[in-house]
């Protein structure tokens, strides 16, 4: 099995078409095809469905991408260590974000790699909570932050941070009578959530917070992002909710922050780590 089959089945997999992956391999589909079939006949069963229809993955096709992706991953990471290496770093450490779970206190923490152990170097990924998950437990990640310990088994969630929830409303709100906002009068009116596949963690543990209420939430959007969520409450078209450290620089003029009348209305930072490991650094609670 050389490294061209697996090139050739994972841009395959990601196509589905034959003429495509052809072409973003940079070949024509004669070898592809025939780098295809040497693959299946070594591994001894198909990876593709072929028919009129179009090409697929079959159950063992997918199996096998998962793996053929770990494959390249690690691939990938033997790379950069060399690169390190030779930069004059002695190791890396390789922090995954989710859920937007950076505040100036993430910042804080950076510096002090820096300072500290300033022969390691340090690579930040942006990624969503499920693909943190995965890293963590694979090992493409050393540690991780993010908003919820919902983490199942094989990694360790610490509690590090936290700052309170708030809402975000639109100027001239009537809720704003209020200096601290009750949430069971605030479910009563239209809500705008962040997406959960853009802050799975968040989403969850805010979702926990507005079921406890005895009005069901009435949430009319789910935006793309924190900017799209304030853009839309800013129109007026309904109340938003974030954290305190991401929104305390908000100076929209039609948008009021508000902190909610509920001291449950927290948003912790959690450190993950695989529980085989510890973290290389260690970080100031408050």
């Amino acid at each position: 099995m050389e490294l061209r089959h697996l090139r050739c089945f994972v841009v395959l997999a990601e196509e589905l078409h034959f003429t495509r992956a052809a072409e973003r391999l940079h070949i024509d589909q004669s070898p592809l095809s025939r780098a295809i079939r040497e693959l299946e006949d070594e591994l001894g069963t198909l990876l593709f469905d072929r028919d009129r229809r179009g090409t697929r993955l079959t159950q063992a096709g997918t199996v096998f991408l998962q793996d053929v992706r770990r494959v390249f991953t690690t691939l990938d990471q033997a790379r950069e260590n060399v690169k390190a290496v030779s930069a004059g770093y002695r190791g890396s450490l390789r922090i995954a974000v989710s859920d937007g779970a950076i505040d100036p206190r993430f910042s804080e923490f950076l510096t002090r790699c820096r300072e500290e152990e300033p022969e390691i170097e340090v690579r930040l990924s942006e990624v969503s909570f499920s693909e943190q998950l995965r890293g963590l437990r694979s090992g493409d990640f050393s540690i991780g932050f993010a908003h919820t310990n919902s983490v199942g088994s094989g990694i360790v969630a610490e509690a590090i941070w936290h700052t309170p929830i708030v809402a975000a409303l639109p100027a001239r709100h009537p809720l704003l009578v209020h200096k601290e906002v009750p949430l069971d009068e605030l479910t009563r009116f239209p809500l705008i959530m962040v997406a959960p596949q853009m802050c799975e963690g968040y989403f969850r543990e805010l979702t926990k917070l507005l079921h406890a209420q005895v009005h069901e939430p009435n949430v009319i959007e789910h935006a793309t992002s924190l900017d799209v969520m304030l853009t839309l409450v800013a129109a007026g078209y309904g109340i938003g909710f974030s954290s305190f450290a991401r929104v305390a620089t908000c100076r929209h003029p039609n948008i009021v922050i508000r902190p909610l009348a509920v001291g449950s209305a927290v948003i912790t930072t959690f450190l993950l780590r695989p529980d085989s490991e510890h973290p290389c650094f260690l970080l100031g609670k408050d």
